[in-house]
């Protein structure tokens, strides 16, 4: 008898698999030979998951990736599910699929699971909530995901993303945000701490300039929740620019200044970096004098 190579034993189990009727139970025809199976399927008859919570994939990354594929191959298998037409819908990889097409590759290594909608869904939704590179806005959706589609409480999620229930609430109080700033989260303008101080303001408007201010004036999460609570407290009725103390060879120079031109002479800095100095003066004569020291 002829031997068979391992090639041709994958692409005979590859082609049965291919023409089989969808596979939603494990009493369905051709389930044993599928489920629980890592496979090489065609990159093209993976369909990506809907409900991916991932939505900005970094294109450099994606490259470094690719990369690494051509000369490694891909290392972990993505996951996959059956369905009807010879077609797998992607429950986990995304990033791996992408950089696969990159690379070139017209097959991947997948592991087939067996998973109904709502199965899908969760799996692919808790894979990534404990991915630590998915930003604080794509974990908050996909909290509200779970809720909306899954139909499951705070509490149901705490057991099964393994999360306490506050840190839970916490991220989907983001979603109560203006979508400006939920986008400066997501692009890291600001931190997720800055958006959990910028809840407690209920005007969108004043929110907006709260967060137009965190960025103009380089704003620490400490400061921020101070000045929200300033503004709640009625404390603070604008925003002023807030001001930054000199480093201490800049008050020398003040004191130098003052010195020299025997008078109160100020110097700011913002937190740009840019200044001024002021130097007051009470009469024509009293700048002439100022004139005559700066020449």
């Amino acid at each position: 008898m002829a031997k068979t190579n391992k090639k041709q034993r994958l692409g005979r189990g590859l082609s049965a698999l291919l023409n089989s009727d969808e596979i939603q139970s494990a009493k369905d025809k051709g389930a044993k030979e599928v489920i629980g199976s890592i496979i090489e399927i065609p990159v093209d008859a993976v369909i990506a998951n809907p409900h991916q919570p991932r939505t900005q994939f970094d294109e450099e990354a994606l490259q470094e990736l690719a990369n690494s594929i051509k000369e490694l191959g891909v290392i972990q298998p993505i996951t996959v599910r059956k369905n009807k037409g010879g077609k797998f819908d992607l429950i986990s990889g995304e990033r791996r699929l992408r950089a696969s097409k990159l690379a070139g590759l017209q097959s991947i290594p997948a592991y087939i699971r067996l998973a109904n909608d709502n199965e899908m869904l969760e799996m692919a939704l808790v894979e990534n909530i404990q991915r630590e590179d998915l930003d604080a806005i794509e974990i908050a959706l996909s909290f509200q995901a779970m809720i909306d589609q899954l139909n499951l409480t705070q509490e149901q999620m705490s057991e099964r993303v393994g999360k306490k229930r506050s840190t839970i609430t916490n991220y989907l109080r983001l979603l109560k945000l203006d979508p400006i700033i939920q986008t400066g989260i997501r692009d890291g303008f600001i931190s997720m701490g800055h958006g959990r101080a910028l809840i407690n303001i209920e005007d969108p408007k004043v929110q907006l300039d709260f967060y137009e201010k965190i960025i103009k004036d380089h704003l620490s999460v400490r400061q921020t929740e101070d000045l929200v609570k300033k503004f709640r407290e009625g404390k603070i009725l604008d925003l002023k620019p807030v001001k930054k103390e000199l480093p201490e060879e800049l008050k020398n120079f003040e004191s130098e200044l003052k010195e020299k031109f025997g008078k109160k002479v100020k110097l700011n800095l913002s937190p740009s970096g840019k200044g001024k100095i002021t130097i007051p003066f009470s009469s024509m004569e009293d700048l002439e004098k100022i004139k005559n020291l700066i020449q």
